[in-house]
């Protein structure tokens, strides 16, 4: 039972009501709702203290120290949702693909995927492949009370993108070589990937978590007939596979403006926006029926108390008339972000919000 779920004959759980979730469901909320991509992280200095020393991939299976990070921006900023602290290749390097995270780099894949034997490396992800994950959301909930926690995982189009090039990329040539020209191979890739991402997040949900993201952090590069014929069925599988569960779905890519009505069609609840198109236009591309996630520029945090103010006034006007809102940043927090900065910012948009 998710800590979402608010059964027939039961009563709802103590997240059920939380702001977040309440406009996740387009529903009242007593205020804008606040939380931040990449919020447990390298702004934090206590969050590089108990990092130190500790390889990325390695500090993602200890449950302990998934939990101390999880909760840190909770603890510091006061916002109004936890995310679960992991990698977007977690599940990846679970099922036994040889890859790391290398500083500075990011992740690298030592045998890039590229022909159809290569698929018979990419098995099912069973809940003993991270059980870790199931016990860190365990300690998590005992912790967060009502405050809800949001799972999250890779869409398989990044994934696809980290699994094909080898490692991170500008231009995505291997990636679209494939899906240009070996579609059949592209689409089997890809169902794969949504496979063992919608069992990851299954393994999130029934741990505990009370909405899930999915993270397309590359779904910019795409014109959006490609995006359609050859990635949005594999997202939109994930989104099926986890709609029993009724927990909010979030799909959140960068640079997607020109994607943001196919995202909207992906099936998710709420549709994450970057900073570059406002809020009410960007609802007028998503559709009716969509909750909205954005979208203040991550850099205006490094201006004036005064400027960040003005600014993220603006996307609260931009909001106005939304079904629903959770304010966020249109990208995670930049590592050298002012903390104080972000917990100013809760705090501005709650007062401002107060209903």
């Amino acid at each position: 039972m998710s800590a979402n779920a608010s059964p027939t004959g039961q009563q709802p759980t103590a997240t059920y009501d939380s702001a977040f979730l309440r406009a996740c469901r387009r529903e009242p909320v007593p205020h804008t709702p606040v939380w931040f991509m990449r919020q447990a992280g390298r702004s934090l200095p206590e969050y590089r203290k108990v990092r130190e020393g500790i390889p990325m991939l390695e500090s993602c299976t200890r449950p302990e120290l998934v939990a101390e990070i999880t909760l840190q921006p909770v603890r510091r900023h006061n916002v109004d949702a936890a995310i679960y602290f992991s990698d977007i290749v977690v599940p990846l390097k679970a099922i036994g693909v040889d890859l790391d995270i290398k500083p500075g780099v990011g992740p690298v894949v030592e045998r890039p995927v590229r022909t159809r034997a290569d698929l018979d490396r990419l098995r099912d992800l069973t809940p003993e492949d991270v059980s870790y994950v199931t016990e860190a959301i365990g300690l998590l909930t005992r912790e967060l009370g009502p405050t809800p926690l949001i799972g999250f995982a890779g869409a398989p189009f990044t994934l696809a993108s980290y699994l094909v090039e080898g490692g991170p990329s500008r231009t995505y040539q291997h990636a679209k070589a494939m899906m240009y020209g070996d579609p059949g191979l592209w689409a089997d890739l890809l169902d794969r990937l949504a496979d063992i991402t919608a069992a990851f997040l299954k393994v999130q949900i029934e741990a505990g978590a009370s909405a899930v993201q999915l993270f397309d952090s590359w779904a910019g590069a795409l014109a959006p007939v490609d995006y359609r014929r050859s990635v949005l069925p594999a997202s939109a599988k994930v989104f099926r596979a986890v709609a029993g569960y009724g927990v909010p779905r979030i799909h959140f890519g960068v640079g997607t403006g020109e994607l943001l009505t196919l995202m909207g069609e992906a099936g998710a609840d709420v549709v994450g926006v970057d900073w570059r198109v406002p809020l009410d236009e960007a609802a007028r591309r998503v559709g009716p029926g969509k909750a909205l996630q954005g979208n203040l520029d991550p850099t205006v945090l490094f201006a004036t108390e005064e400027a960040v103010e003005a600014k993220a006034r603006e996307v609260l006007d931009a909001a106005a008339g939304l079904e629903g809102h959770v304010f966020n940043l249109g990208h995670g927090v930049l590592p050298d972000t002012d903390p104080d900065a972000l917990t100013r910012l809760v705090e501005y948009v709650h007062t401002h919000t107060a209903r």
